[in-house]
């Protein structure tokens, strides 16, 4: 098994990348379909698909194509995603005076969700919430769903594993999945990458090219980020069903195309210089790959752009 960033590198520059590529991401297309199979085929019927993971996962991705999934199977889920269910920002908590706790449960409306869910799974009809998050308000959509008695409601948020989002909906009505980005890949026999090396390098560049935040900005929120996924998120990948890893062997060497420019912009005066620094020290032992070789529906489309899914 290719094991280090060498390998890969060997992949490169032999011109077989191509063919690698198409194998990585025939594997975790293999590996959705297993796991829409088993919820097509579980034996207590579930009917609320709860996806969640910690920041940069993958798990919007993962969600869109674990639906397609389902379409093949004969089934028609719909999708509610908790960024619309936030309370108007008024009622958001804070950490500070000048800072928003959006990573807190008390961020959503659970009581709402809830009668969604409820009025859903009774074969009614809801009106969705849509979030505007330059007004901070929410506002009912015009969007009209309801859903089949035997089909399934997908959630995908980084609550979902966590009960007491859907604390009125019976738990053998849920079926629970933890995305995340277990890298299988290795510097050397020594220096292991860490899965949180990987997605802050995913949010840096996909915070600059879609949520026009500076890579400074990114790598300076990124411990709060990591300190609302130890109280919101790991404590409840334990309650999960099954596990799905987004990591791509060959991710690196795409993102290092975009995020070395990235980092470079920080300047030495900056408080994160060290870790761009650090960051930029690890992508220096991978070979760029051109990001044509990326299928439109890979899970890393989600942080480079180019996909086929709306987000």
């Amino acid at each position: 098994r290719d094991r280090y960033a060498g390998n890969l590198n060997d992949i490169i520059e032999l011109g077989k990348i191509s063919e690698f590529i198409m194998i990585c991401e025939a594997l975790h297309e293999t590996k959705i379909y297993e796991i829409a199979k088993k919820i097509h085929t579980h034996p207590k019927k579930p009917r609320i698909i709860l996806i969640s993971g910690p920041s940069s996962s993958g798990k919007t991705t993962f969600s869109k194509r674990l639906y397609i999934q389902l379409r093949v199977l004969g089934k028609k889920p719909i999708t509610l995603s908790l960024d619309d269910y936030f309370v108007d920002r008024s009622k958001t908590p804070k950490i500070s005076e000048n800072e928003y706790d959006f990573e807190n449960i008390k961020a959503i409306d659970v009581n709402l969700i809830n009668r969604h869910l409820l009025t859903l799974l009774d074969g009614k009809e809801i009106a969705l919430p849509k979030y505007d998050f330059k007004t901070g308000k929410r506002k009912i959509s015009k969007k009209i769903v309801s859903v089949a008695p035997d089909d399934y409601i997908i959630i995908e948020g980084i609550h979902a594993l966590n009960d007491e989002l859907t604390a009125s909906i019976p738990l053998d009505m849920k079926y629970k999945i933890y995305v995340s980005a277990l890298t299988q890949l290795n510097i050397d026999n020594i220096n292991r990458i860490r899965t949180t090396d990987t997605r802050i390098v995913r949010r840096l560049v996909r915070d600059y090219l879609f949520r026009g935040y500076q890579p400074s900005q990114t790598l300076k929120t990124w411990p709060n980020v990591r300190k609302g996924e130890e109280k919101w998120i790991f404590p409840f990948q334990e309650n999960a069903d099954i596990m799905f890893n987004s990591a791509l062997p060959y991710e690196h060497s795409v993102l290092k195309t975009k995020a070395e420019s990235l980092l470079k912009k920080i300047k030495q005066t900056e408080d994160v210089y060290s870790e761009a620094q650090r960051l930029l020290h690890f992508l220096s032992f991978f070979r760029k790959i051109s990001e044509s070789f990326v299928p439109s529906n890979s899970i890393l489309r989600e942080f480079i752009g180019g996909s086929c899914f709306n987000y």
